[in-house]
């Protein structure tokens, strides 16, 4: 018997980003989207926990007990007092330390999987309580959809949301999320940073479903530290506004890019100007919000 979740990747439509707290978090008032990029996760009963990878990137991901899929089996197991006796595989599609919360989907997608595995029936507030041990944005890979994330992200309260569509343009290499909020604590020093909140005009145009709306309301307070550390993100928002994108920030910590674009065929068009304008990996075309962590039927 085995057990496969599909899980998405999120984009940030605000991250708005305070000041660091005396335990080095900085507090958050970001509002995610869950996209149709997906991972899937396997779990199927072994002699001991194990995790393999497939898919583009997959050399990337680490198959030790650091990769958060393996740490959700066994902070599940140390809570229902059994052992994380378990095979994991992943199969990546989501890109890797591109700021889409890969790694935390896959944690969220293992935590169900083996719930289901083991026939816990985990009441669902405990397992976003798990998911919040694990990592800030991984409640939001379990609940999906759209929603408000407050604290350091993983306090989570749905919002309305029509369907946006979305091309992310891939970078070369990772941006490492520490590293990106360090860049910003030192582009911030000696300045007063607000505390932040959620934008009244951002969630009323996510609700309305108008991309034209939503575009003057995008916003992400780490982008000019992901732009710090990595300058050459601004030729890739340049190839995409040119090509008739209705704005773009950078996903998350980066570097991963999202273009916001009215309908498939607008997608199709920055996707293929940004593949040929050499500033960018790749590209994935996506439309939002999905539904988050989902067993699949066997």
């Amino acid at each position: 018997m085995s057990v496969t979740v599909r899980v998405p990747a999120k984009v940030n439509v605000q991250l708005g980003v305070g000041a660091a707290r005396p335990d080095g978090f900085h507090p958050l008032a970001t509002v995610f989207l869950a996209v149709s990029l997906f991972d899937e996760v396997t779990a199927t009963p072994a002699a001991e926990l194990t995790v393999t990878c497939e898919g583009p990137d997959a050399d990337q991901v680490p198959l030790d007990r650091t990769n958060l899929a393996a740490r959700a089996a066994e902070v599940l197991a140390a809570r229902a007092g059994v052992e994380p006796a378990v095979h994991l595989h992943i199969a990546k599609n989501i890109p890797v330390a591109g700021g889409m919360a890969g790694g935390s989907a896959d944690g969220a997608a293992a935590l169900l999987a083996c719930d289901t595995l083991w026939g816990l029936d985990t009441p669902r507030t405990e397992l976003l309580d798990l998911c919040a041990e694990l990592g800030s944005d991984v409640p939001f890979s379990l609940l999906g959809g759209a929603a408000l994330g407050t604290g350091r992200g993983e306090l989570l309260t749905p919002v309305d949301a029509g369907s946006f569509h979305w091309v992310f343009a891939v970078a070369d290499g990772g941006l490492s999320t520490p590293a990106v909020f360090r860049e910003f604590d030192r582009l911030t020093a000696g300045t007063t940073v607000p505390e932040p909140e959620a934008s009244p005009a951002l969630l009323a145009a996510l609700a309305s479903g108008d991309p034209d709306r939503l575009a003057p309301a995008l916003s992400n307070g780490l982008q000019a530290a992901s732009l710090s550390l990595r300058p050459a993100l601004a030729d890739t928002f340049a190839a995409g506004i040119g090509a008739g994108a209705l704005a773009a920030l950078v996903s998350g910590s980066g570097p991963t890019t999202a273009f916001l674009v009215r309908d498939e065929e607008g997608a199709a068009k920055v996707a293929a100007a940004l593949e040929a304008s050499g500033t960018c990996r790749t590209t994935r075309t996506a439309s939002g919000p999905v539904p988050g962590a989902t067993v699949l039927p066997a």
